[in-house]
């Protein structure tokens, strides 16, 4: 999404980026104090900072009818995870919360979100909740699909999960908002225009991941909801977030605003 930010392919008169490259658990904490003035954070966040950030209608990374996946050492249903041991990736992550609307009664073990595989595999958790690639390689590491919060979502709701989304500084003048949200959104462009050199770019920031596999799971989460935010997507949000605060998991009710 922030390649061609990142590498000036996309300019402006007025406004350069300096990149930090964090966790989403981080980012989310972060948000509380108002570090960045653009930042990705989870939507399971936003009822926390929304005094502060509102939501661009570019960036958001939303599963439309799959998403975070419990995984397991050994075959279990999606009921055998009431009250088993579960390794997550944050306690403000979306995928966080979906679990806890799934199934309220568990024992988080905040894992960091590449290490939960693992964890998984070692036996220190009974699951795991996987948000990274490791949706598409549980298999190969000899763990077993429990659920697909994405596909549960779909199945209840009828709309795409919203997973993550960018926000800006309410603080920030009408000006700056506005070039921020058309730089985003042309660099998101730009890059689903020049796929190949876009993905070399972010296979720095990959670890060990190959390019089939990188290309795979982007072309999961960087999509048309990417581009534009839509209509599904606030109503999806809105719609998580009031099923959250119903449940008591999260503390506060709101409205999601988005910029464009």
């Amino acid at each position: 999404m922030f390649y061609a930010l990142a590498t000036e392919k996309i300019r402006s008169d007025f406004l350069k980026f300096r990149h930090a490259l964090r966790d989403i658990e981080t980012l989310n904490r972060e948000a509380l104090r108002s570090t960045y003035e653009l930042t990705a954070i989870s939507y399971h966040a936003y009822p926390y900072v929304a005094d502060n950030y509102v939501l661009m209608s570019a960036g958001s990374s939303v599963g439309d009818g799959y998403g975070p996946l419990v995984v397991a050492r050994h075959p279990l249903s999606p009921e055998e995870l009431k009250g088993k041991r579960i390794a997550v990736p944050g306690k403000m992550t979306t995928a966080y919360l979906a679990l806890k609307l799934f199934q309220p009664d568990f024992t988080a073990v905040v894992t960091p979100f590449d290490k939960i595989l693992d964890a998984v595999r070692e036996n220190a958790v009974a699951a795991g909740l996987v948000i990274h690639e490791g949706q598409l390689t549980y298999s190969s590491g000899g763990c077993h699909a429990v659920l697909d919060l994405g596909r549960w979502w779909l199945e209840e709701q009828g709309l795409p999960l919203p997973l993550g989304a960018n926000a800006l500084l309410r603080s920030l003048s009408s000006e700056v908002k506005e070039e921020c949200c058309r730089m985003l959104r042309e660099s998101i462009r730009y890059a689903l225009d020049h796929q190949a050199e876009a993905l070399a770019y972010a296979l720095q920031f990959a670890g060990e991941m190959d390019a089939a596999l990188a290309e795979k799971f982007v072309g999961l989460y960087v999509n048309h909801y990417t581009v534009d935010c839509g209509e599904q997507v606030p109503k999806a949000a809105q719609r998580l977030l009031d099923l959250g605060h119903d449940a008591g998991l999260v503390a506060r009710r709101v409205q999601v605003e988005f910029i464009r």
